[in-house]
């Protein structure tokens, strides 16, 4: 792995091919999060309240559908 840091505040990382790609794609993922939220100023307890009622809306919405 290199990684290299360059003047206009951007970063490369250069990994090898034979890299799982199922994990690589969990750690762009992971890095985009890491970027969209780097000036938050939302709290963990907010933010697992807002996850709590989206997951609550959806399952609401497709239990039927998936228990039959």
């Amino acid at each position: 792995m290199q990684i290299e840091w360059s003047k206009r505040n951007q970063i490369t990382i250069t990994v090898t091919s034979s890299l799982d790609s199922f994990k690589l794609q969990r750690l762009i993922d992971y890095v985009k999060y890491l970027e969209a939220t780097t000036k938050s100023k939302a709290k963990q307890q907010d933010v697992d309240k807002l996850a709590d009622e989206v997951n609550a809306d959806w399952w609401a919405k497709n239990r039927k559908r998936l228990i039959k």
